[in-house]
């Protein structure tokens, strides 16, 4: 039986667009099963769509911060698809602790650094201005402890003299496009 993924983004959904090319095209024993954001307007809704894959929109917004009610309601769409394994891929909102929990050892988050260094946002600055000599992206295991599960698979990319934040970003990216497919399958052939 192959794993049925669940994949969560808040925008653009390009890392979303390579997994599920990757398991669209053999290369992972998976199924994209729904893509969702909670972002009504992330433009990776429509990329989904185009992809053949459904797409549901969560908007967090009214639940106006009771992230426990938000979860519950992202649940019942996950299990509704029958969900075996959730990618977040952009997803930018912090999970409860209990969630995880509810899928411990089911949620697979890509981070813009090498973990454990510079868990949160703005990575690529902090690596910048800490005079890091690479900075890179980690695939992990999602725990109740933001960016803090056990890191599965990293990629170093150099920093460049009057590198920007945007700059290393973009290079990263194309590592995260390679690393998170990897990681990915691995994943699911040893589970």
């Amino acid at each position: 039986m192959t794993t049925r993924v669940a994949i969560l983004i808040s925008g653009s959904g390009s890392n979303m667009v390579t997994l599920v090319n990757a398991m669209q095209s053999g290369d992972i024993d998976a199924t994209p099963v729904v893509v969702i954001s909670n972002n009504e307007s992330a433009a990776g809704l429509d990329k989904a769509k185009a992809l053949g894959v459904d797409a549901v929109a969560l908007d967090h917004r009214p639940y106006k911060g009771d992230r426990a009610a938000f979860e519950a309601d992202l649940n019942k769409i996950l299990v509704h698809y029958n969900v075996d394994l959730i990618c977040l891929a952009g997803f930018m909102r912090i999970l409860t602790p209990k969630f995880p929990n509810q899928w411990k050892r089911k949620i697979l988050n890509i981070h813009p650094s090498l973990l454990p260094k510079y868990k949160g946002l703005h990575t690529h600055q902090r690596a910048i201005d800490a005079g890091d000599e690479n900075g890179g992206c980690s695939v992990h295991l999602v725990t109740g402890e933001l960016d803090g599960g056990p890191v599965l698979g990293q990629v170093s990319v150099p920093i460049k003299e009057n590198d920007s934040a945007d700059d290393l970003s973009a290079r990263v990216l194309v590592e995260e496009h390679k690393l998170y497919p990897a990681v990915l399958a691995e994943f699911i052939n040893n589970t």
